[in-house]
This record gives structure tokens, sequence and C-alpha cells, in this order.
């Protein structure tokens, strides 16, 4: 059977996509995760603040002592006295599309249109297939307008876009109050592709330490119905590639975001918890139920269950409320 799927305009052997995580720190686990049956690679993201940190560096030694006198030019440290993660990521990207046959995409993580944009240019000549736009942004201040934050997604996706030739993907957090619209807007800015969704990993408080530390937890099945109801609604009303992530653990996870309308899954917690090889236990669960499903190929399952194409599209909308709550009330 047959599937592969396109996503950013190229064609993949099976829906399974790795996120950006640990596990594409180096070229020996992104090996594991191809040999395992990834289809493409997410690389873990390259933050905004660690190429300001990488600028403040460099413009700290290069002035200091500069007025001290005239020899002072000699006393420049060595480059590799800087911080260079930046650059060691841009090596990393470079070796592991040298080295992978599936294609391998670029992630930046960031919130302003300022000098950390020109990476998106250095990822493409480093040869990365794609760029994936992770906007982590939380607006905590009461002044800041909805139309405010939009705004600065349209901003970053037009910065980025105006500099790269290649597939560019946004991922977007579920917060937004219309987020059709705004996923609408960001494909009439040039998005390829939207990724749904974005994890908020929650703070913490110590009440021991007194401090706010961060907490990571790794997500469960469960956490798939939110993209999987977004997927569904978004399929076939926007011309851009779908990507689900959040919750994605299993070949039943895979088999519903698909049927939603997904055109890749992406898995992240499912393998840091079971590792790389759990993407081929993965793909043998989705051709098992294809096959027993007499389903040809991935593309013949796509947006099948999709709010267009069920019998009640108010299952994905307000009406879902209501019957969950009387389910709940029946089985009391």
């Amino acid at each position: 059977m047959d599937l592969s799927t396109y996503y950013l305009g190229k064609r993949l052997k099976n829906p399974l996509v790795p996120s950006a995580s640990p596990l594409s720190r180096n070229i020996d686990s992104m090996k594991r995760l191809e040999d395992a049956g990834a289809a493409a690679i997410v690389m873990y993201s390259l933050f905004e603040e660690q190429i300001e940190h990488e600028s403040f560096e460099i413009d700290h030694y290069l002035s200091y002592g500069t007025q001290s006198y005239a020899e002072a030019l000699t006393y420049f440290p060595e480059a590799k006295e800087y911080n260079l993660e930046p650059d060691q990521y841009l090596e990393l990207l470079r070796k592991a599309s040298e080295s992978l046959e599936v294609p391998v995409i670029g992630s930046l993580n960031g919130v302003s249109t300022g000098g950390w944009v020109k990476y998106a240019k250095h990822m493409e000549e480093a040869g990365a297939d794609a760029l994936e736009l992770n906007v982590y942004y939380i607006p905590t201040d009461p002044a800041l307008a909805g139309d405010d934050v939009e705004a600065r997604y349209l901003d970053v996706l037009h910065a980025v876009k105006s500099t790269v030739a290649i597939p560019v993907a946004v991922k977007l957090s579920p917060y937004f109050t219309a987020l059709a619209n705004v996923a609408q807007r960001l494909v009439n800015a040039g998005a390829d592709g939207l990724v749904l969704f974005n994890r908020f990993y929650q703070p913490d408080i110590n009440i021991n330490e007194l401090e706010v530390t961060p907490h990571v937890h790794l997500s469960d099945s469960s956490a798939s119905t939110l993209p999987m109801r977004w997927v569904a609604i978004l399929h076939s009303r926007i011309k851009a590639s779908l990507a689900a992530t959040s919750g994605i653990h299993t070949s039943d996870d895979v088999i519903k975001l698909l049927m939603a309308g997904a055109d890749v899954t992406m898995m992240c917690s499912a393998l840091l918890k079971r590792g790389p090889e759990h993407l081929k236990e993965v793909l043998e669960g989705l051709e098992k139920w294809m096959f027993e499903h007499e389903y040809v190929s991935v593309e013949q399952m796509k947006g099948s269950m999709s709010h267009k194409s069920v019998h009640d599209p108010s299952a994905f909308e307000r009406a879902n409320y209501m019957k969950a709550l009387n389910r709940y009330k029946l089985l009391m």
C-alpha cells in the first residue's frame, strides 16, 4: 500500500515526522530516526536569544579595551572563545542535509523580526529543505491588543519569506480568538504550511525554595484531540500543508489525525519516552489498520473524517461540548 504523502511541496515516504526535540542534536540519533522510518526530520530549534547572545558576546570582545591603547587590537580573542551555538547549529544542519536521505527542516524559535531572521537564509544555505517558524510568544501586557499579537506573527513570516526561497511553515499556538482567520491570513501572507499546535510548557512554583521553576510535562494521546479538531476544521479550507503535533503517540493517533486531514503527524514526547525505534512500531500499526480496513493509500484516508466530510460537522463545534456533558451525565 502507498503510505506516501505531500508536505510543504515535497513527497514523503510516509506521514511520520519527528518534531523539534533533543533527538536532532547529533547525527547519530537523526540517523536512528531515519532508519526507524522517519519521513523527514525537524531540527531542534535555534532560539532568538541564542543569536542575540552571540551578537552581544562578539560585540563585547571586539570593543573591549579598544579605548585603552592602539595595540589593544592585538588582544582580540580567538573565534573559538566566542559563544558559537548558532554556527554549531548551522554546521550540524549542513552535515545532516549531506548525511540523511530524508528532508531536513530547520527550526527558528523567536518573537521578533530582528537579526535572528538572517539565520533563515543561513539555514537555507546550509541545506535545509524547509523552515519551521516557532513563534513562542506569551503576551503579558494588558495594553497589547489581539490584532497586535497577530501582526507579530505576520511580520515574522513576511521577514523570513522575503529572505528565503525554500518552503516555510508556521507553528501556531491554539490561543487565538479567531484561529481559522489567523490561519487564512498566514497562508495569504505566504505560509506554505501550518503546524498545529505549539505546546506552551507551563512554569511551576517551588513552595520550599519560593521560586518559579521550569516544568516539562511530556504529552500523552489525550493531547491530540485539540490539533485533531482544528486540522479537521481547516482541511480543504486553506491552501497549505497541515502538520498535526502534540499527543501523537500511537498508530491510532496517527490514523485519527490523517482522517481529520493532516498531511503529516509530528512526534516528540513518544520518541523521547520510547526512543527513535518507536517509529517502526507506529508504522507497522498504521499499515495493519489500513490493510484491515481496505485502504490502499494515505491519500485515500486523508480528510475522510474532516469537518467538511463528516455527516454531522457540528460534532467539531459547540454541539460536541453539549454532547460530551450529556454523555458524562448518563455514565454517572
